[in-house]
């Protein structure tokens, strides 16, 4: 009986609430993404006009992946006490500022405060943003991550190719396409101003850093996962930083619209199968996820060798694939396993292993890049993280799904 009253305030809530809110939280989220993918069609011609190398083009995208880390490690907690809403707000309002820093770019320093700023915003706005999604349907939690999963790479995707036809075509290549999403943001800006506050019940305490920790019952469980999402970040923050790079020197294609179209695909192919691999069960698909991405990122290789741009293209969509494969399965999976009340420390863990793995192999391929060239660097690379790719993928296949008893 009880239960049936909650159902039914859940309901009635649910209705008087802004209908388009749960709509406009996960288009902020997929814009979010969207903002961080924007500068990476547009890495080749920082490089090209500002002399830049690929070291230096990996340390500015590394900025943002330790500036998102930080934002995740403290805006949950801060929403928590604050309320969704002004989160969101400031989010996208350090998000105007980050795109306003690229119009006016003229350094490098600039560039990395640019980056600094999206990553504090992006990490914002999606843990946030998905606080806000339980709030508004707190009944449908596994729906709204699979839909946050779809948003982020729909995003990435669209922004990535609007960003490489805009500068490809417009005026102004390494202006335009921010102005563009500027104004975006400061659209969906006014409907996160106009929303009502989702989070109603809002405690008080300190804010501060959550302690990433892992419970020993599931450590087993954890660094399977966390193996998983290491291998797979480590490949998207090369794929966004200098892939498009190499993808048009193997090809000869320099049309920006082709290295925009290599990472867009990527990105759709993987919203697509997170969004059909819902019924797949999260072990299973972690493990062909990441045993996939292995064979993926191997293929990578002779894709490039034969300089066919269609060949290149269908390598990306087979990477994005089972990159969302394995990426979606882990974090199922993780999700599955981890205690309720230690949920925020754990996922602390995940996503500081996770941005790392973005950060750091990126400025080492970019550094070894700069040293070596980046076409014979990128299949040592490839062969180290799809080795990382097995490991995870042979920890779940001996690890044997055993509920360990709760000590009374």
């Amino acid at each position: 009986m009880t239960a049936s009253v909650a159902v039914a305030v859940d309901e009635s809530d649910e209705q008087t609430t802004q209908r388009w809110a749960y709509t406009l939280v996960l288009v902020a989220s997929g814009v979010a993404l969207g903002v961080s993918g924007v500068p990476a069609p547009l890495y080749g011609l920082y490089e090209t006009q500002w002399h830049l190398s690929p070291l230096t083009t990996t340390v500015v995208f590394a900025v943002y992946a330790f500036a998102a880390l930080a934002a995740v490690l403290v805006s949950g907690k801060i929403s928590d006490v604050v309320g969704r809403k002004p989160v969101l707000v400031g989010a996208f309002g350090i998000m105007i500022a980050g795109l306003v820093v690229f119009v006016l770019a003229d350094s490098v320093p600039m560039l990395i405060l640019a980056r600094a700023l999206h990553g504090l915003a992006v990490g914002a706005t999606v843990v946030s943003g998905a606080a806000a999604l339980l709030d508004l349907r707190p009944h449908r939690g596994a729906r709204s991550g699979q839909l946050s999963g779809v948003a982020f790479n729909v995003g990435m995707a669209v922004a990535i190719l609007g960003s490489a036809l805009l500068a490809q075509y417009a005026p102004y290549p390494l202006r335009t396409p921010y102005v563009v999403i500027t104004v975006i943001c400061l659209i969906i800006g006014v409907g996160v101003i106009a929303l009502r506050e989702p989070h109603s019940s809002r405690v008080a305490g300190r804010i501060r850093i959550a302690r990433p920790a892992v419970p020993q019952e599931i450590r087993a469980d954890f660094w399977f996962s966390a193996i998983g999402v290491m291998a797979a970040w480590s490949v998207l923050g090369v794929l966004l930083s200098l892939y498009p790079s190499l993808a048009a020197q193997q090809t000869g294609i320099h049309n920006l619209v082709f290295g925009g179209a290599v990472v867009a695909s990527t990105a759709i192919a993987g919203a697509t199968v997170q969004l059909i691999a819902t019924r797949v069960p999260a072990r299973f698909a972690a493990i062909a996820g990441d045993t996939g991405m292995a064979a993926a990122l191997l293929l990578t290789i002779p894709a490039l060798a034969t300089h066919n741009g269609v060949v290149v293209l269908a390598a990306g969509v087979v990477l994005g694939a089972t990159f969302g494969l394995g990426f979606g399965g882990s974090l199922r999976h993780l999700s599955e396993v981890v205690p309720h009340h230690k949920r925020g420390e754990t996922m602390s863990a995940y996503y500081l292993l996770a941005y790392t793995a973005m950060a750091l192999p990126t400025i080492l391929a970019g550094w070894a890049a700069t040293t070596w060239g980046l076409g014979s660097v990128f299949p040592w690379f490839v062969g180290v993280v799809a080795v990382a790719c097995l490991v995870a993928a042979g920890l779940g296949l001996r690890r044997d799904r055993k509920v360990v008893p709760a000590v009374v």
